[in-house]
């Protein structure tokens, strides 16, 4: 009930706020309305009450925001019917027309921006996180494994055939790459080209080795269960060949198939319906209507995640032609993870005060899946300065843009309002680099609450022990004089990341 009066309060704000911003559109006043309609004024603003109360406008259970915008313009209608009615048969109690569509049209707008928000914050999906386990150093690739062939060899007939069926619909330079790493011409390797998992589960179980799929995994539909299928096919060791267009392949072929103007005109609306309708429960089924799930367009970064979300570890990669292949290897069970990894919000988990943990808001800056990643970019790339991975190709490009301008960190203010940050602070870790610092610095950490603004961006250190010892610094001088150090940091912060633009990675 409390949330329920509470809700209806914001609602009440947010029509409100929509009438003045149709009283913006006429010459009078705020003060000449309320002086001169008082009557109109509050019968529009029962009306508005009444039906939202009845209609069920505030009932935001579940994370699908798609019934509650339907009862937002079926409630606001209402309203709109009640209020145009009474000005039809009592012309005395009427006002502008205008006022009264444009409060109804601002007031209905602010209700899908504000719920919408709401709805986003609850769809945010916590990364997990991928502990690193082993050192970059003691790192080498790999090696395809021969497993032994559990049938026998395959006669010449069928080795031409193989042969010729893949150069037919691949080239010779993708049939070298496969024949290269795995051994095609034995019934334990099987080879098919199919969308389906159908064609999958109906094998027998840990009867192949080895599993080749010619067809794009943009055409899968389902693809994490067809991962599955593969995955439960395969003994442990099992080798899986897949192969997909990367969205920057699509480009590419976009691009350079429409002359120009024409092509980045398809390919704007080609990236909307393919890229951005996907990640909202908005606009997922019309993504789904349009496309049948077939076309998917899929980063590196996206296709390697759910490779090893179910199960496998890659082995090599190769780019021919117009696609990536990939040649993973199956480890384990998959993660069967049920939750979604495609919205824009995220929330990470991070140690804050007295060493709770406490879940920080973020933008995602990360194609979907990366978090499966972490330890497979460790071992590929080397550690730039402060910290973060050089040239990770899990960051998107919007990614990228965000990071620059922190537009992916403004989530993190409703950490600030919930009290789970203040402005200035140490940086908010997770466990696993919380517990690269020394105990010692652990125990101050966990005395304040982690900031918004980090002492990073005073002294920009470059190695872990520098960073240490710039939190070290700025611990002690906030034990001592708190409000005084806040400021001091705030405002030099502020100086050099407009005039010596540090940047955190």
């Amino acid at each position: 009930m409390l949330k329920r009066f509470f809700l209806l309060l914001i609602d009440l704000v947010l029509f409100f706020s929509g009438f003045c911003l149709s009283i913006s559109l006429k010459p009078n006043t705020l003060e000449y309305y309320i002086h001169n309609y008082p009557i109109p004024l509050a019968i529009f603003f029962f009306a508005w009450s009444v039906s939202s109360i009845i209609i069920g406008k505030f009932v935001l259970a579940g994370k699908d925001f798609s019934p509650v915008l339907k009862r937002i313009i079926i409630s606001n209608l209402v309203t709109l019917a009640i209020v145009t009615s009474i000005m039809f048969f009592f012309y005395t109690y009427s006002f502008s027309r205008i006022i009264v569509l444009g409060t109804i049209a601002f007031a209905t707008v602010l209700e899908i921006i504000t719920y919408g928000i709401w709805f986003l914050i609850k769809q945010s999906y916590e990364i997990k996180e991928m502990p690193l386990t082993a050192p970059r150093a003691n790192f080498a690739p790999p090696e395809i494994p021969q497993l032994e062939d559990t049938g026998a060899k395959v006669d010449f007939e069928r080795k031409k055939a193989i042969r010729r069926t893949i150069v037919d619909e691949l080239g010779l330079d993708v049939f070298a790459y496969i024949s290269r790493a795995i051994n095609l011409n034995v019934e334990s390797t099987l080879i098919v080209s199919t969308t389906t998992r159908f064609n999958i589960d109906n094998q027998p179980s840990h009867f192949f080795n080895t599993i080749v799929n010619l067809k794009r995994v943009n055409d899968i539909r389902w693809i994490n269960k067809f991962f599955e299928s593969v995955n439960d096919k395969l003994p442990k060791g099992g080798i899986y060949v897949c192969m997909v267009e990367t969205k920057d392949l699509r480009k590419r072929r976009i691009l350079k198939k429409y002359p120009p103007v024409l092509n980045f005109i398809y390919y704007t609306f080609d990236y909307i319906i393919k890229r951005v309708f996907p990640k909202f429960n908005l606009t997922k089924g019309i993504y789904f209507f349009l496309t049948r799930g077939e076309n998917r367009v899929l980063s590196r970064a996206e296709l390697l995640g759910r490779l090893y979300s179910c199960g496998f570890e890659v082995l090599n990669e190769e780019f021919i032609g117009n696609h990536l292949y990939v040649i993973s290897r199956k480890i384990k069970t998959p993660a069967f993870d049920l939750e979604p990894t495609y919205g824009p919000l995220i929330k990470l988990r991070r140690i804050g005060k007295g060493g709770k943990e406490i879940k920080i808001y973020k933008m995602r800056t990360m194609h979907p899946y990366a978090e499966y990643l972490q330890e497979y970019v460790y071992r590929k790339h080397d550690l730039q300065d402060g910290g973060k991975f050089k040239d990770d190709f899990r960051i998107s490009t919007v990614g990228r843009i965000m990071r620059r301008l922190w537009i992916d960190e403004l989530p993190s203010l409703i950490n600030l309002f919930k009290g789970d940050l203040k402005i200035v602070g140490v940086r908010p870790l997770s466990r696993h680099y919380f517990s690269l610092y020394s105990k010692e610095l652990q125990q101050k950490r966990t005395k304040y609450r982690p900031g918004l603004v980090p002492p990073f961006y005073v002294d920009n250190p470059k190695t872990l022990d520098e960073i240490m010892a710039s939190e070290n610094k700025y611990l002690d001088a906030y034990a001592k004089h708190p409000i005084w150090t806040d400021l001091k940091y705030l405002f030099l912060a502020a100086y050099n990341i407009i005039f010596k633009r540090y940047r955190s990675g």
